[in-house]
């Protein structure tokens, strides 16, 4: 029987993520994920590929409010900033979105721990973000996630993949939205529409992998070369478009979905690997 193992929500673009016991699901992914994220003085965004350290700092949630927590630093909060707040337009990619600043003190804390001139950028809701045609119907949204508003994986792949690695890594290197179990390995590459509890899902196209995933989650660091991108690419996981590992979602049927809600796979096809 498959279901869901875990449940995991990142507030901020590339910074820590926490996991959840349950979550609304909703046009642009989970509730809360990503509608935040850090840019630089000419408002783009900036991840863990560009500043690594971005792993070392923590993030909570508390109703309104986003916590961000640093060894050193200490505690810092940010609120969503008001509606009277003007939109400015940051870019993301080669989208170009309206966001909201509004937290000085966020942004003087965040630029401190990262060694570099950063601003806190909220993505409000009348804000939006079109995912790309190419691989989505009219009307449907992401929030400030790379380009789909949900990532799945399953506990069967990573074991697999850990089975080749000399030395193995978790599910957090991948920054998944939804873990599932019961499995066989990589069954999720013929995925094509899933439905989790009330809730149904369409699978997009399989996630190309960046040098995130060699980074230690918590620190940032590198201390296995390229793995495990080198292992995933000798295994046969990837293509044109890059080195692969979990899927690529979009909501069709939005509701609650929780940890131990069973999977049903609604439709499949060849692998898309």
């Amino acid at each position: 029987m498959m279901i869901v193992s875990s449940l995991f929500r990142y507030p901020v673009k590339s910074l820590g993520g926490h996991a959840l016991e349950h979550a609304d699901l909703e046009a642009r992914g989970i509730a809360g994920d990503r509608r935040w994220m850090l840019v630089d003085d000419a408002d783009r965004f900036i991840t863990r590929r560009q500043v690594p350290d971005m792993a070392r700092i923590g993030v909570t949630v508390e109703g309104s409010r986003i916590l961000f927590h640093h060894a050193e630093l200490g505690t810092c909060e940010a609120a969503v900033p008001d509606d009277s707040v003007a939109g400015v337009a940051a870019t993301v990619w080669r989208d170009t979105v309206m966001v909201r600043f509004g937290n000085p003190e966020a942004d003087t804390f965040l630029s401190k721990a990262l060694g570099r001139p950063v601003r806190l950028a909220y993505h409000y809701d009348e804000s939006v973000r079109a995912i790309h045609p190419d691989w989505s119907l009219p009307g449907e949204q992401v929030s400030l996630a790379d380009g789909f508003p949900l990532l799945v994986t399953t506990e069967a792949s990573l074991v697999a993949l850990n089975d080749r690695l000399a030395n193995g890594v978790t599910m957090a290197r991948f920054r998944p939205n939804i873990v599932i179990a019961g499995t066989e390995a990589w069954a999720e590459d013929r995925w094509r529409r899933i439905r989790i509890g009330t809730t149904v899902l369409r699978i997009a196209r399989p996630c190309s992998r960046c040098i995130i995933v060699t980074q230690q989650p918590l620190t940032g660091e590198r201390l296995d070369g390229n793995e495990p991108l080198g292992t995933l690419r000798a295994m046969g996981h990837a293509n044109a478009s890059g080195i692969m590992f979990g899927q690529n979602a979009v909501p069709e049927r939005f509701g609650t979905i929780a940890v131990g809600d069973s999977v049903e796979v609604l439709e499949q096809g060849d692998g898309n690997v």
